[in-house]
């Protein structure tokens, strides 16, 4: 069974959605409006999805670096190998699609890395926006370049 809950956060609401222990998606709801009367707790949610809310907010109030959840990745094995990579980038740091194909031994595999990335169902815990272009221009976010700026910039205390 999955599981769902909504944070609104500065650059929208986002949905999590869980299996019983698992993190399994997070989406970025454009023109959501939560109605309160609808969202309401549940005494049946699994323990992650309130750990995961209570994370993710901790996220955007600057009191959390890193995140302690358990995750279901569900993709290929190449997939799953650049996910696994992205999770090894510190928070505030940045690297490019070069760097991260070589991080998982195939430097030629930049696109491949890049569509893998863009493939990445539980963006900011696996954080995919942490990957820029060589030339440190930002390109490709599959939630918009407005809100990959924004997740630098809180991480790199730009943003106040």
């Amino acid at each position: 069974m999955l599981y769902k809950t909504y944070c609104q956060t500065k650059i929208g609401h986002i949905e999590i959605t869980t299996s019983e222990d698992s993190i399994t998606n997070i989406s970025f709801l454009d023109n959501y409006k939560i109605d309160e009367n609808i969202v309401t707790k549940n005494i049946d949610e699994p323990e992650i999805l309130i750990t995961a809310k209570k994370q993710i907010t901790e996220y955007f109030l600057k009191q959390r670096t890193d995140f302690d959840l358990k995750l279901k990745l569900q993709g290929t094995d190449f997939q799953n190998s650049v996910w696994n990579e992205l999770l090894k980038i510190p928070y505030g740091q940045t690297i490019s699609y070069l760097q991260l194909a070589q991080r998982i031994g195939n430097q030629k595999a930049s696109r491949a890395v890049a569509n893998a990335n863009s493939k990445n169902k539980i963006p900011i815990i696996i954080p995919c926006h942490r990957v820029i272009g060589s030339n440190g221009k930002l390109v490709g976010y599959a939630s918009g370049i407005d809100r990959k700026q924004f997740l630098l910039n809180l991480e790199t205390n730009i943003l106040h």
